[in-house]
């Protein structure tokens, strides 16, 4: 198994692109239309922002899950029992944010939205007919008006030994959602299980962007998609007491979306972040 990357400008992108989702969940872009200086302005940025204290004011809404979250509220992936030890920021038009990091965060919102329609529609037009059949509403569709497609801001601190015992950056896990769109994170550290088994470095030069699919396009696909375990290890020695930033932004559906008989996307997303314990 081995990750493709794919020219984002080539002539077969769209084709190459959604294979490599087809057959290993990830797809890794280059030359891609993501400013890669708004990328670094943003990882300075809340770099500061992770440092300082004003993140206590901005603590998670409950209900609507904008805002800060700190370490100790952070994930706990599915059959997980400690914590990832990470904090994070959601980030939403509608949502909480500091107003000195507004006017990056939401251009960056808008471009890696903008770019991850664009390659949920290469998904569907490479679709087989035997599979897109069971979608309820053609891909494309199923995004539209929806205020649920998420910008978190990852911060994984550095390790100095304060850390539970046994905690990891990022557990072993899938993503909720549709697409999850990645620019490459300041530092090395994400891998993917491999059908044999084993853990693969995905590629991360910077300036690489890194796609994967999320369960809920598993679903919809009936696993034609698969959304791929994958998980942020610890850092050697010599990295450990680098902070590693990341910035996902997770393509959603609309929450009326059927992804199957069994699920709509409001169902499976309250599911899954029950799972997380994140919710009630």
């Amino acid at each position: 198994m081995s990750i493709r990357v794919v020219d984002y400008r080539g002539p077969n992108a769209a084709a190459e692109f959604t294979e490599s989702l087809h057959e290993t969940g990830f797809g890794v872009l280059v030359n891609h239309p993501i400013a890669q200086p708004l990328v670094q302005s943003i990882f300075d940025e809340w770099m500061t922002f992770f440092k300082g204290e004003d993140k206590f004011n901005f603590a998670y809404d409950t209900e609507k899950f904008d805002g800060y979250f700190s370490t100790e509220v952070s994930e706990t992936a599915k059959g997980e029992t400690v914590k990832d030890f990470k904090e994070f920021f959601h980030v939403y038009p509608w949502g909480r944010i500091p107003e000195s990091l507004r006017a990056n965060a939401m251009s960056y919102y808008a471009q890696a939205s903008t770019l991850a329609a664009e390659l949920l529609s290469w998904v569907e037009q490479y679709t087989p007919d035997e599979i897109s059949q069971y979608y309820s509403q053609p891909l494309s569709t199923m995004i539209e008006g929806s205020a649920q497609t998420l910008l978190r801001v990852l911060h994984y601190p550095p390790l100095n030994g304060t850390e539970p015992a046994g905690s990891v950056r990022a557990a072993a896990h899938g993503d909720i959602n549709l697409l999850t769109v990645l620019p490459a994170a300041n530092e090395p550290g994400l891998q993917v299980l491999a059908k044999d088994g084993s853990w693969l470095d995905v590629p991360c030069d910077f300036g690489m962007l890194i796609v994967n699919i999320g369960d809920m396009l598993q679903e919809v696909s009936r696993g034609y998609f698969p959304s791929t375990i994958h998980r942020v290890i610890n850092p050697a020695n010599a990295s450990k007491n680098v902070s590693r930033l990341s910035l996902p932004l997770f393509l959603h559906p609309k929450e009326d979306v059927r992804l199957s008989e069994r699920h709509t996307a409001h169902s499976y997303l309250s599911e899954r972040l029950k799972e997380l314990g994140m919710k009630k």
